[in-house]
C-alpha cells in the first residue's frame, strides 16, 4: 500500500509544491498563481509519472466462495496481483472555487496478472490469470488549507470511482473449468477494485502526502546574510480559472530576525490567464532585503589611496587635496587620507507602472591617517544619488542591474575650513561607478529565487511593473531526469 500511496501522491505534490510554504500576516509579499492552463499541463505531465509508478503497485488479494459447474461450491483465492500494463488516457485537474482542486481520470485501463487457487475439500487447483480492467473513471475533490506553521495541508473531501468492464482469463490445471464462472469473478473483481481505489487515494493523502507536507521548510537560505520566508499566509484560493497561493515573501536576517516595521501592500493582480503560472512580487520582498543588507553594512565602503588608480591625478593625500581644501594641506602636510562611506538608511525600491527606481542617501567622512593608525575626522559630506533598476529573468529567478545617475554632494561639516565639493564629485563618481555599484550588481545578479520545484523550468516570460509590485507571467516545462 505504501508504494501505491507514493505513486498517487506524485500528482498532488506537483501542485502543492509549486509554492513551498511560517507566520501569518496582513498581506502576502508574494503570490504564486496557477492558471487552468498550468493545471492542465501539470495533470498531463504527472499522469505520465503516475502511469510509470503504477507498475510498482501491489494490489490487494481477494477471495470468496462460488458455485462452480461440475464442482459445486468451492473456495477460491486470487493473490500475487501485479499491474502488467496500464494506460491512463484522460486526466483533468481544475480549480474548485472556494475549495481547492478537482482531479479526475477517465477512459483508462489496466492489465493485471496474478495467481489463483481453488479448494474443494481435498481437491486443490491452482494456476495463473490475466485481468483487463477497462473504462476506469476516478473523480477526487481536494480541500487545500494552511497550518498555523505556514505549511500547506490537504485532505480528500470526496472521491468516487467506476469501472465499466472487467475481463478475466484463467490458465492452469482445469483453468477452463474456472472460466465457466468468470462472470462471478469479474463482478467480484470490479467491486473489490472500486472499493479499493478511493481508499488507496485517501490513504495516500492522509498517510503519505500530508505528513510529508509537514516536513517542508518554511524558509530558504539566500546567502550568509539573508533568508527568505515562503510560509503560507492563508489557504490557497481557487476560482473557476486560477489557484492563488499567498506567501509571506519576506527577506530576513539569518543572524537575528526581528519584526518588520511596515506591512506588505495590497496587490490588485491583473486578470490574465494566457500563461501557465504567474508570480506577483511586492516591493515588500525587495525592501525587506534592503533592510537586511543595510543592517550588516553591505553597502558601506572605505576608500584609501591604494584603491585610487595609479594614473589618477587625484590622490588621497593632503597634498593632492590642496585644491579642494587649502587649510587641510597646511594642518596635515604630506598625510594620507581615508574616505569612509555609510548609507544613512536602507534604500527602498520605488515601483510605478513600467518603472523601477531607488534613491540612496550616503554620508562620507574624510579622515587623516595619523601615526599609530589613528584616524582624525576632518570633514563630512552628504551624498545623494538616484538609480534606475533594470530587471531580467532566467529560468528560476529574477535578477537586477543598477543604472546610476550622477551623484550630488554637499558639505555637512568641516573642521578644516572651506571644502570645494564640486572637485570631489569626480573622484567619488569614479569610485561609485567602478567599485560600489559593481559590487551591488554582483549581488543583484544572484537574483530573487522563485518558489519552484527543481525539475520545473520556466520559459516565455512576460514581466510587468505595476504600482507596488512586479507581475511575472511564464509557461513551464518539466525536466525529465
Amino acid at each position: 500500500m505504501g508504494t501505491s500511496a507514493g505513486a498517487l501522491s506524485s500528482l498532488l505534490l506537483g501542485i502543492l509544491l509549486t509554492s513551498t510554504p511560517g507566520a501569518l500576516g496582513a498581506n502576502p509579499g508574494l503570490v504564486a498563481r496557477i492558471t487552468d492552463k498550468g493545471l492542465e499541463y501539470v495533470a498531463q505531465e504527472e499522469l505520465v509519472t503516475l502511469q510509470s509508478k503504477l507498475h510498482d503497485v501491489t494490489l490487494p488479494d481477494f477471495s470468496g466462495d462460488a458455485k462452480i459447474k461440475y464442482l459445486g461450491n468451492a473456495h477460491y483465492e486470487f493473490h500475487s496481483l501485479n499491474i502488467h500494463s496500464c494506460e491512463l488516457l484522460g486526466s483533468a485537474l481544475k480549480p474548485l472555487p472556494s475549495h481547492g482542486l478537482h482531479f479526475s481520470i477517465s477512459d483508462s485501463f489496466i492489465r493485471v496478472k496474478g495467481k489463483w487457487k481453488v479448494r474443494k475439500r481435498i481437491l486443490k487447483l491452482d494456476g495463473s490469470f490475466d485481468v483487463t480492467v477497462k473504462g476506469i473513471t476516478i473523480s477526487v475533490n481536494l480541500l487545500l488549507g494552511s497550518e498555523p506553521s505556514g505549511r500547506p495541508k490537504v485532505a480528500v473531501s470526496s472521491c468516487s470511482s467506476n469501472i465499466r468492464d472487467v475481463e478475466v482469463h484463467m490458465s492452469g490445471d482445469l483453468g477452463w473449468l474456472l472460466n465457466l464462472f468468470h462472470h462471478q469473478i469479474e463482478s467480484k473483481f470490479r467491486r473489490v477494485l472500486e472499493s479499493k481505489i478511493c481508499k488507496i487515494i485517501q490513504d495516500s493523502v492522509t498517510s503519505d502526502l500530508q505528513p510529508y507536507l509537514q516536513t517542508l521548510p518554511v524558509t530558504m537560505e539566500m546567502d550568509i546574510f539573508a533568508g527568505i520566508d515562503y510560509s503560507l499566509m492563508e489557504a490557497p484560493q481557487a476560482t473557476a480559472e486560477i489557484l492563488d497561493v499567498m506567501l509571506k515573501g519576506e527577506i530576513f536576517s539569518r543572524d537575528h530576525r526581528s519584526p518588520v516595521a511596515f506591512l506588505a501592500p495590497v496587490m490588485s493582480l491583473p486578470e490574465e490567464h494566457s500563461r501557465m503560472v504567474y508570480f506577483a512580487i511586492s516591493n515588500y520582498a525587495f525592501n525587506t532585503a534592503s533592510l537586511v543588507y543595510h543592517k550588516v553594512g553591505y553597502l558601506n565602503f572605505s576608500i584609501t589611496d591604494d584603491m585610487v588608480p595609479p594614473t589618477s591625478n587625484i590622490r588621497l593625500t593632503t597634498k593632492s587635496f590642496r585644491a579642494f581644501c587649502p587649510r587641510l594641506a597646511r594642518l596635515y602636510p604630506n598625510t594620507n587620507l581615508t574616505l569612509q562611506g555609510t548609507v544613512v538608511s536602507a534604500p527602498f525600491l520605488n515601483f510605478s507602472p513600467g518603472n523601477l527606481s531607488s534613491a540612496a542617501q550616503m554620508e562620507i567622512e574624510a579622515s587623516v591617517l595619523l601615526p599609530n593608525s589613528v584616524k582624525e575626522p576632518v570633514f563630512r559630506l552628504g551624498v545623494a544619488t538616484n538609480v534606475s533598476v533594470m530587471l531580467t529573468f532566467n529560468t528560476s529567478k529574477i535578477t537586477g542591474f543598477l543604472k546610476p545617475e550622477k551623484i550630488q554632494v554637499e558639505l555637512k561639516e568641516s573642521k578644516v575650513g572651506v571644502v570645494n565639493v564640486e572637485l570631489l564629485e569626480a573622484l567619488l563618481n569614479y569610485y561609485l561607478l567602478n567599485t560600489l555599484y559593481p559590487k551591488v550588481n554582483d549581488k543583484l545578479a544572484e537574483g530573487f529565487p522563485l518558489p519552484l520545484l527543481k525539475r520545473i523550468q520556466l520559459y516565455d516570460p512576460v514581466l510587468q511593473i505595476h504600482k507596488d509590485f512586479l507581475f511575472l507571467g511564464t509557461n513551464v516545462r518539466y525536466l525529465r531526469v
